[in-house]
C-alpha cells in the first residue's frame, strides 16, 4: 500500500536497487557475496545439519528449490525488500550464510538472520559476518536500526548477537514455530549512533 509520509524515508528508494548486490569483505578475512546457481548443492546440504534444521524449519527440499529461492532472493534486492549473501573464506568455500530480511526503507529497519556450517562453528564466522554486515547496513546502505531474533534456548546465536552489540530488548512470547512447537523468540537490535 502506497502511503504519504510526513518525513522523508530514511533511504531513499532505489539507493540499494540502483546497484549490483555489493560483495562485502569482513575485516577477519570473510567475503559476503550474492549467492550464486553452482552454491545449490552447499546450500541444500546445509539443512541437513541437525543444529540448522534445529533453529531454521523453513528449508528447501531439492536443489531445483535452493536455485528458485536464490531467484527469489535476487528479486528481494531488486525490490529493496532483502539482501541475502554467501559467506565465504578467502578460498571461496562456503562457510555459512547472512541476511537482511524484512527491510523497511521508509523507517531504516532490517532484521538480520545467518546461520554456519558444521565445521565453520567456533571459528568466529557468525560474529565475522554479522559485525561486517552490520556495519556495511549502517554505514554504508544508511540503515538506522538492524534487528535479530532467535529462540531463547539458542545460546548461540544470542552469544552471537550481544558480541556484535545487538543489545537484547525483550521477550517475544510463542512468536517461532519450530520443528518441537512454539519457541519464545529474543529480540535484539543494534541502532546507529546519529
Amino acid at each position: 500500500m502506497d502511503r504519504a509520509l510526513s518525513t522523508p524515508p530514511a533511504l531513499v528508494p532505489g539507493s540499494l536497487a540502483g546497484s549490483p548486490q555489493p560483495v562485502l569483505r569482513t575485516p577477519g578475512g570473510l567475503s559476503l557475496r550474492p549467492w550464486e546457481r553452482a552454491d545449490a548443492p552447499v546450500f541444500l546440504a546445509a539443512y541437513g545439519d541437525r543444529e540448522i534444521r534445529r533453529w531454521h524449519p523453513r528449508r528447501p527440499a531439492s536443489e531445483e528449490q535452493v536455485r528458485a529461492w536464490f531467484d527469489g532472493y535476487g528479486e528481494d534486492w531488486r525490490r529493496e525488500r532483502g539482501g541475502h549473501w554467501a559467506v565465504a573464506d578467502d578460498s571461496g568455500e562456503v562457510l555459512g550464510r547472512i541476511a537482511l530480511r524484512d527491510m523497511d526503507l521508509d523507517d531504516g529497519t532490517a532484521e538480520a538472520a545467518y546461520w554456519v556450517l558444521p565445521a565453520a562453528r567456533g571459528a568466529g564466522v557468525a560474529s565475522g559476518a554479522l559485525a561486517g554486515l552490520s556495519a556495511w547496513a549502517l554505514e554504508e546502505a544508511g540503515f538506522w536500526r538492524l534487528e535479530l531474533e532467535h529462540s531463547t534456548r539458542n545460546a548461540a546465536s544470542c552469544a552471537v548477537a550481544t558480541k556484535c552489540g545487538y543489545a537484547p530488548e525483550g521477550v517475544k512470547r510463542s512468536a517461532g514455530l519450530h520443528d518441537d512447537g512454539r519457541h519464545d523468540m529474543h529480540l535484539h537490535a543494534l541502532v546507529r549512533d546519529r
